[in-house]
């Protein structure tokens, strides 16, 4: 899995088989190494975070606070799923 980062125990990343076709920018969140019950936050044109879903349970407070960095660092995930898997969509 293409990590794009890590938030203190909390690894942001990518699912190097994403689906075809291939779906919205997006990142997943999961405590530890990547897992299939990990937290999906897709990343919106203006580079706002959606919760699409928390599978891994992260805490309220500790997701707000993950989701300020991925807003932050939003550009820098936009450019990096781009030279990983060729394309740039938004969710909206």
């Amino acid at each position: 899995m293409p990590q794009i980062f890590k938030i203190g125990s909390y690894w942001v990343y990518f699912w190097a088989n994403e689906s075809e076709p291939l779906e919205p920018v997006h990142v997943h969140v999961s405590q530890g190494s990547p897992n299939a019950n990990s937290t999906k936050i897709w990343i919106t044109q203006t580079g706002k975070c959606l919760l699409c879903n928390n599978k891994s349970r992260i805490p309220d407070g500790v997701l707000r606070n993950i989701m300020r960095v991925i807003e932050a660092r939003s550009q820098e995930i936009i450019q990096k799923w781009y030279s990983y898997f060729g394309s740039v969509e938004f969710y909206c």
